[in-house]
């Protein structure tokens, strides 16, 4: 364990907890059917995070995931094609569900590691009709971007994706699970960074700290459709006012709380330059993730690091071959970063 006898998880922002005013404000909760559209506390969750990311309407799910799947299911219909970067979520981290529920064939293109995909082709890759061809309905984008260093997508480069789209007949959707780390990152208005998709989820349960939840946003048509596919899938929740009340709070009073954790990440990523044996790029720090790797005389050391820091109670992930990934969040402390740094200067 580290000094101060305490895990300090650095794996991933889904491990954050509720604060303790959370767990007050829960108390109070008013609760109904969510299934017949009922409960209060939920209706004013879809609203506000309605307004807040400049859709008429939105929907709470479980999870990320499941968001995910019942926007591109509404989108695309069975032999569909739908185009998205070779290292999104929904294509690697998602179980294959849009192939496995939806029959929809997924055309995979490189991400760039600002998290973008080359604009000519996104636009060479959509099908022309032919017999041959699965119809191309959507473009499915990311940001943050988890696996390109949480790097944040411009609303100019999300206008001319939209344009393509609209161009060819196609829908744009943005798996937005950490799109108030984009708004921070750039300081700007999320909804200019939403208002040039067709729809997009965010989660709850990552930087904003509630337990559970995500939200998908879209016209009302749109949301009207997910939320037949929401109860096909077995997410149709009946008092969900108790997790949506974590969802109000959040959105009421966590949103500050990210720009502490891209400091907190600034300055674990400048400490890891400093390291010897470590190399990282600290001008690829772009919101809460931080990524390294460790340099040709160390990187045999890797398995041996890592259980090192994770029996000094430091837990984080290799993501692939020498390749490590950190995540700052809710319940992570600069005093958690200086001993983070201490540890692995120490071992390595």
């Amino acid at each position: 364990m580290n000094i101060n006898n305490q895990i300090i998880d650095l794996r991933s922002d889904t491990v954050t907890l509720p604060t303790v005013d959370m767990l007050k404000a829960i108390k109070s909760v008013t609760l109904g059917d969510d299934v017949f559209s009922e409960d209060p506390t939920v209706n004013s969750l879809q609203e506000k995070a309605a307004i807040i990311m400049g859709k008429e309407d939105a929907l709470l799910v479980p999870s990320g995931t499941m968001g995910n799947l019942v926007s591109i299911l509404v989108h695309c219909n069975r032999g569909d094609e739908v185009i998205l970067g070779d290292q999104a979520h929904t294509f690697l981290y998602e179980a294959g569900g849009i192939s496995a529920f939806g029959g929809i064939h997924s055309r995979q293109l490189k991400n760039n590691d600002d998290g973008t995909i080359d604009l000519d082709q996104i636009e060479a890759s959509i099908r022309e009709e032919n017999v041959h061809f699965p119809p191309t309905t959507l473009i499915s984008l990311e940001n943050t971007h988890n696996r390109c260093f949480g790097a944040a997508l411009k609303p100019d480069y999300m206008l001319k994706v939209q344009e393509i789209a609209k161009k060819n007949n196609c829908k744009v959707h943005l798996d937005g699970a950490r799109i108030f780390n984009a708004s921070v990152s750039l300081d700007l208005d999320v909804k200019d960074l939403t208002k040039n998709v067709d729809s997009l989820t965010f989660c709850l349960s990552k930087g904003l700290s509630s337990p559970v939840g995500s939200i998908i946003c879209g016209s009302s048509e749109f949301i009207k459709k997910a939320r037949h596919i929401r109860k096909a899938l077995g997410g149709g929740m009946r008092q969900a006012g108790i997790i949506a009340k974590f969802g109000e709070f959040s959105l009421d009073h966590m949103i500050s709380q990210i720009r502490k954790d891209h400091k907190n990440a600034l300055i674990l990523g400048q400490g890891l330059f400093k390291i010897k044996g470590i190399d990282i790029d600290i001008e690829k720090i772009h919101s809460n993730i931080v990524y390294f790797k460790l340099n040709e005389n160390k990187s045999s050391y890797s398995r041996q690091m890592i259980k090192s820091m994770n029996d000094k109670g430091i837990l984080f992930f290799e993501v692939s071959p020498n390749r490590y990934r950190l995540v700052t969040h809710y319940g992570i402390e600069s005093s958690h970063i200086k001993i983070v740094l201490d540890t692995i200067s120490e071992i390595l």
